[in-house]
């Protein structure tokens, strides 16, 4: 044991809804953990900056670990959220074509998602889509049943409140300064100077994850991937939508997805939001939302909403999107590192976990307890 540490069997750093339910699954498990935040409150970054969707699983490519636990999450995030009375609507959404590439794009689109195992997608007219959404104006779009919504924080203190009620903690002001290899586990120092020794450490700190992952001497050279920041800029719609369904515009051909277009999303009081575009930032915290790109705004509704009356967008709120592949790259997937990727026993490092790490919350849980628990 290290001279002037506290020891503790779990560390997990970061309070987001990801950490939270990597925690909660721990003490679940039976393991004595404790979630360090650096922040005032819990999940006050990534996790309360996004669409609130419940993702079905269409945009993945097959095999990939989102397209794995984008389904199993969303499947125990439903359960959860009814079994936890957390408010959540399984209000279904439109993915619309409005050029004809993107029509003739559907069906590929289609297949691609059955092959994740997505099999209530529905082809639709544009008729049909018309007496779905009578203000709506595509080509032709997918219905997908089972797409949502959640309050997020809802979700992120129905977790804690598991945690606690597991023996588990949450210790926010604890941004962590070092972490090194120690005999017997990892060094964890706080910015305030408290030591903690534990046998596990997950690094689920969003944002600052590869930062963080970069402080521990890695017997694997080149494991830390660089971080990229894509901004999302959120306009929210003055007075009420008439659309009942989320409304997504279909991706375009051979698109590499750094974002999945300018959509229109509701929260659970039907209140209406577009975004995110995608703004590559060099800083984490550029969080401002510049109100002269709702022009571009403007021109990407109207594709599918042409009545959007004009000064109806009024500036939302932004997020960034932790991102471990650049611009002009194919969107990297989620990645899980333990031991055998990065050599440091009982560290595990969430590197990227954007979109839809909300829906995967508690599959990433799993999947985490699953890693730990292999010789």
């Amino acid at each position: 044991m290290t001279q002037g540490a506290e020891a503790v069997d779990a560390l997990v750093i970061g309070a987001g809804v990801v950490g939270l339910a990597v925690a909660r699954a721990l003490a679940l498990a039976g393991r004595e953990v404790m979630v360090l935040e650096r922040e005032a409150a819990i999940g006050t970054g990534v996790s309360s900056r996004n669409s609130e969707v419940i993702h079905a699983g269409l945009y993945y490519p097959p095999g990939s670990l989102k397209a794995r636990l984008c389904l199993r999450g969303r499947d125990l995030l439903y359960a959860y959220a009814q079994e936890r009375a957390v408010p959540h609507q399984r209000c279904g959404k439109l993915i619309v074509a409005t050029t004809a590439s993107q029509r003739d794009a559907l069906p590929a689109f289609v297949q691609r998602a059955q092959a994740c195992g997505v099999h209530d997608l529905r082809l639709i007219s544009r008729e049909e889509a018309r007496a779905m959404e009578p203000e709506l104006d595509c080509l032709a779009a997918v219905w997908s049943p089972s797409t949502g919504i959640v309050d997020s924080h809802g979700l992120m203190l129905a977790l804690q409140g598991d945690l606690e009620n597991a023996g588990g903690l949450v210790a926010c002001h604890a941004a962590v300064s070092a972490l090194q290899v120690v005999p017997g586990g990892l060094l964890v120092e706080t910015a305030d100077g408290t030591r903690l020794q534990a046998r596990t450490v997950v690094n689920a700190a969003g944002l600052s994850a590869c930062a963080l992952a970069a402080l521990v001497p890695s017997a694997t050279p080149g494991s830390v991937p660089k971080p990229w920041f894509a901004k999302g800029n959120y306009f929210t719609l003055s007075g009420r939508a008439p659309f009942q369904r989320l409304i997504y515009p279909a991706p375009e051909p051979d698109a590499h997805l750094a974002g999945l277009g300018v959509h229109l999303t509701l929260d659970l009081g039907g209140q209406a939001k577009f975004g995110p575009d995608v703004q590559w930032v060099d800083s984490p915290d550029d969080l401002v939302v510049d109100a002269s790109r709702g022009d571009a705004f403007y021109a990407a509704i109207r594709r599918y909403w042409p009545g959007l009356p004009d000064g109806a967008l009024l500036p939302g709120y932004a997020g960034i999107r932790p991102k471990i592949s650049g611009p002009h790259e194919p969107a990297a997937d989620f990645l899980i590192q333990t031991e055998s990727q990065h050599g440091v026993p009982g560290l595990v490092n969430l590197l990227g976990i954007e979109s839809p790490g909300l829906t995967s919350c508690l599959a990433v849980a799993e999947e985490v307890l699953a890693r730990l628990s292999r010789p």
